[in-house]
């Protein structure tokens, strides 16, 4: 039962999961119909393990997705050089896929069990935690109240809190504090979630930045990049990655533009949701741009277009072949993607004017002159131009791209300066 000092919306919270878990099934089946999960490992939904606990002290590492995977990387390594087992636990079906590739052998990766209680206990009876390190902004009540009741330490690492996520919780002064108040210590990204999660109740809050500025660039399958600088050859290449609805046109637009004065030109499309493929080739054909899907086994040939790559943990690839990149999300209202990764490889970086979730990196990317911003087909297509006809220009781009991004670093230290006690101990504790 939930603690008698928990506010009264989070008891309510609690009742009802409970109330909930003999329906999840239903759930579950809703969202694996529509790709949502995967078929063979539901059950770790309900927080049965699919993997043995490995022998020694184990740290939970859980990150919402992708983003929060790759940030995190450095620190497994780190951890694993201490002598510190992993665990590494996403909910989506996309970070399942990529920790096949990303994370080391001795890293099981697991889905995370659903916020109930009943499962949340089978999970953590099995994995027996030592340390959880929750990844920017994952606050699940039962989630915090189960590891707090088993008196395991549990740090927020890479803590974001935006300004919509904050006027949210804002509208639950009581419980949010309830459940940071028994957070042993928030490691923010930024001042401005710090000040955020301290009005929100967060007891103790260190500014340490954002992990993703100490990520390496993503690895590429050389036999992959190989086939595909090949059939490349001689055509000026564009990306736009991670794109959402309503950016594609934009894109497909600016592409018909470039293509009058630069006949040899390629688009290689990435959408954010690589289930959209399909129809963003569809979108691009009616629109008169020659497309092809890369899923369905397809390189680019001459009269090819649009290269559509709905494809999981291939970004590097398209980075190291393309020298500009629009990295979408921004076009439309969703925040805008990470530009670090396609700066630490040599790529000029276009954004739209929707940065929120990187609002201090662009800004600090758009005064050195590290990026450009554009707001539609005619300025994307002007901006693209005059990079890729003007290689130094681009170089004087990417230069203070990564200048800027340089400056942000250092995170990955403080973060393990931060953890070290709560290291230490689970080490003298273990001996």
């Amino acid at each position: 039962m939930a603690s008698p000092r928990s506010p009264f919306l989070v008891r309510c919270y609690r009742a009802a999961t409970w109330l909930a878990t003999p329906f999840v099934r239903l759930l579950l089946a809703r969202r694996l119909k529509r790709g949502k999960e995967d078929g063979a490992r539901l059950t770790e939904r309900y927080g049965r393990a699919s993997a043995a606990r490995p022998r020694g002290p184990l740290v939970w590492v859980h990150g919402a997705s992708v983003g929060e995977m790759i940030a995190v990387l450095p620190l497994i390594e780190r951890l694993r050089a201490r002598g510190f087992r992993v665990l590494f636990t996403s909910g989506t079906v996309t970070s399942a896929r990529l920790a096949l590739a990303r994370l080391p052998p001795d890293v099981p990766h697991q889905f995370v069990p659903l916020d109930s209680p009943l499962f949340l206990r089978r999970f953590l009876k099995h994995w027996r935690p030592d340390l959880v390190l929750l990844v920017e902004s994952e606050l699940w009540p039962n989630l915090i109240l189960e590891v707090n009741a088993r008196a395991t330490p549990l740090v927020l690492v890479n803590a974001r809190m935006s300004p919509s996520s904050f006027a949210s919780w804002g509208r639950v002064p009581g419980s949010v504090a309830a459940l940071l108040s028994r957070v042993d210590l928030c490691l923010a990204q930024g001042p401005d979630d710090g000040a955020r999660l301290k009005q929100l109740g967060a007891p103790r809050v260190t500014v340490t930045g954002n992990l993703k500025f100490d990520a390496p660039p993503p690895p590429v399958d050389i036999a992959a990049f190989d086939t595909l600088r090949l059939a490349t050859a001689g055509r000026i290449v564009f990306v736009a990655a991670s794109t959402h609805p309503g950016e594609e046109e934009i894109v497909i637009e600016a592409h018909q533009r470039l293509a009058k004065e630069l006949p040899n030109l390629l688009t290689i499309l990435a959408p954010r949701h690589p289930e959209r493929g399909t129809a963003v080739v569809q979108l691009a054909t009616a629109a008169g741009c020659p497309a092809v899907l890369r899923s369905d086994g397809y390189q680019p040939d001459r009269g090819t277009a649009i290269y559509v790559a709905d494809t999981i943990g291939e970004l590097g690839l398209f980075y190291r072949l393309g020298p500009v990149a629009l990295l979408g999300g921004s076009l439309v209202r969703r925040g805008g993607q990470n530009p670090i990764e396609p700066i630490k490889l040599d790529t000029a970086i276009l954004h739209g004017p929707h940065v929120t979730n990187f609002n201090a990196l662009y800004d600090g990317l758009d005064e050195a002159g590290g990026a450009l911003a554009v707001t539609d087909g005619r300025t994307l297509a002007a901006a693209a131009y005059r990079l890729l006809a003007d290689p130094a220009f681009r170089a004087t781009m990417i230069a203070a791209g990564q200048a800027t991004v340089d400056s942000f670093g250092g995170a990955l230290e403080r973060t393990l300066a931060a953890i070290d006690p709560y290291l230490v101990q689970i080490q003298l504790e273990r001996h």
